[in-house]
C-alpha cells in the first residue's frame, strides 16, 4: 500500500513542466506561462498559476491598426 502511495507521489512531482518540458499554455495556446519572457516577447495577460503568459511578436495582438 505504501509502495502504491510512494509511486503515486512520485509520478505527479515529477511532471514534464518540472524538467523542462512543456510549460503551462495562455493566449489561446500560443503563449508560454514563464516567470520572466525573453526580450521579443509581451505580456498581456496573467496565467492561472500567477507566472506571466509569454507571447511571441507573431502571435500579439495589433494594438495599433494601420490607417490607409
Amino acid at each position: 500500500y505504501f509502495l502504491f502511495l510512494f509511486c503515486l507521489f512520485a509520478v505527479s512531482w515529477a511532471s514534464p513542466a518540472a524538467y523542462g518540458g512543456s510549460p503551462e499554455k495562455c493566449w489561446n495556446l500560443h503563449g508560454s506561462c514563464r516567470d520572466k519572457c525573453s526580450k521579443n516577447e509581451k505580456v498581456y495577460v496573467f496565467c492561472v498559476s500567477g507566472k506571466l503568459c509569454c507571447v511571441k511578436p507573431k502571435f500579439q495582438p495589433n494594438l495599433f491598426p494601420k490607417v490607409n
